[in-house]
């Protein structure tokens, strides 16, 4: 294939990764977005296959195959609950091939450019493998809290910002040797090493850090990271379609971290610093009352007696797989003339939009699924709300509590409605570790249980 084929090719592949992004925007057209992208990523293959530069076809034909049939099975077999996690483990892909594709440009004797075009390719590998291995050891470590093969509570070290501060300008330093020992025909690998394993130290410490209700902007964070190490390994291959499609995931990650950290009322840096769960500068209050318990027929009879209905899903839901029977009494509601709405978080569930994917997984109607801006204020107008399987997002202390850990968060006001009823397996308190005073108001109700097990028997009392 023609240099200027494959050129056109790439143009036709970045625009169809920009309609992708446009379409995942809205949850009407995010399937048609999905489209797009695939479909941009197939011929930016293609066209990488048939370019001129590329001669060993066997090894690049196994690599595809064996890494699209890796592809296929993990999404055939992981669950939708697993979804974040898988995220963030494909995240560490990215940054390990950043490394990896560094490593290879740092040692490729073909390569015969000098004077400031070698200190710019230089100064590229360095950065790439730099922001590559910071996100491959904090995707890993992301993985394993989501997972939770490690735990979510942030994990907070004397000194630790005097450390990510000195981790900082040993980096700086070490870019400069490395620099200067390329120009001298030294061992410049040495400071490269050192570099990153620094920076996989980096990326531990700094997820390690952060607390379980801060999750979902870590996923987006990582995600962003990801997008700017490709983008270097793009300058790194000369590769402008590489530039061009991590320029735009990690642009739109980082953009999405921010405007979930303005809903919840925090500072990039202040979750980078450390997450939800950290000493705020007193204790909470304590938490005083008894809970009141409610059974499955009497949420029905509830439910029957109402006409504005509000369901808030949260993790709970997600990991009892109850999507499916929730939009079951969705419709039985809707088809007896009850208005019934679903209120989503920004930061519900472990990743962005994830209880949104899990909606339109069970084909709740797009149009009755708002975000939280959007309904807040009706909650005054509620008869009954069904928090399922959430905690921190529908806590009154966020904003009544200063020394909460979640102090500040914007979060759902079920509470303003006239009945409240609570799905928990548990009184655990949630990812953030947080307890909540919600679940002892004169107008809660407590259903304890498997949330799907319990909304089954819910389904079938409405039913009679």
């Amino acid at each position: 294939m023609s240099h200027s084929l494959v050129t056109m090719s790439y143009i036709v592949a970045a625009i169809l990764f920009i309609l992708s992004l446009s379409g995942l925007s809205n949850q009407e057209s995010a399937r048609k977005g999905n489209y797009y992208g695939m479909l941009g990523m197939a011929i930016a293959i293609i066209a990488t296959t048939l370019s001129a530069s590329v001669t060993v076809y066997s090894v690049l034909i196994a690599a595809i195959a064996i890494g699209g049939l890796i592809g296929a099975k993990a999404a055939l077999k992981v669950e939708m609950t697993q979804m974040p996690e898988l995220v963030a483990i494909m995240h560490s892909l990215v940054g390990l091939a950043a490394v990896l594709v560094g490593y290879a440009n740092f040692m490729d004797s073909s390569i015969s450019i000098t004077g400031v075009e070698k200190t710019i390719h230089e100064v590229e590998i360095y950065i790439g493998i730099l922001i590559g291995a910071v996100t491959f050891s904090g995707s890993v470590i992301a993985f394993g809290k989501l997972s939770e093969k490690i735990n979510g509570k942030p994990l907070l070290l004397p000194g630790r910002h005097w450390l990510n501060l000195s981790l900082l300008f040993a980096v700086i330093g070490l870019g400069a040797m490395f620099l200067q020992q390329t120009e001298a025909g030294g061992e410049a690998i040495i400071p490269l090493a050192i570099m990153t394993a620094i920076a996989v130290l980096f990326g531990i410490h700094m997820v390690m850090a952060i607390g379980g209700a801060d999750m979902p902007v870590v996923i987006s964070m990582l995600n962003s990271y990801s997008g700017w190490a490709a983008a270097a390994t793009g300058f790194m291959l000369s590769n402008d379609l590489l530039i061009v499609t991590g320029a735009l995931v990690g642009s739109s990650g980082a953009i999405l971290s921010y405007i979930m950290c303005r809903a919840m009322n925090r500072h990039f840096l202040s979750v980078i610093a450390g997450g939800f769960g950290t000493s705020s500068g007193g204790e909470a209050a304590a938490i005083e009352g008894e809970v009141q318990p409610i059974e499955a027929e009497e949420v029905a009879k509830l439910l029957q007696d109402s006409k504005n209905i509000m369901i808030i899903p949260g993790y709970g839901m997600a990991v009892a797989q109850a999507q499916h029977t929730v939009n079951e009494i969705t419709k039985l509601l809707r088809d007896k003339g009850k208005k019934v709405r679903f209120g989503i978080h920004p930061v519900a569930g472990r990743m962005p939009g994830h209880m949104n994917v899990l909606l339109a997984e069970a084909k709740v109607p797009y149009d009755i699924v708002f975000e939280m801006d959007e309904i807040n204020e009706d909650f005054g107008n509620v008869d009954v709300s069904i928090v399922i399987g959430a905690n921190d997002i529908v806590n009154p202390s966020a904003l009544n509590d200063p020394n909460s850990p979640i102090a500040g968060m914007p979060v759902l006001e079920c509470w303003k409605g006239e009945t409240t009823i609570v799905l928990k397996r548990s009184m655990a308190s949630g990812y953030a570790g947080v307890g909540n005073p919600l679940f002892v108001l004169d107008n809660t109700r407590m259903l304890f249980g498997d949330a799907n097990t319990t909304m089954q028997a819910v389904l079938k009392a409405l039913k009679g």
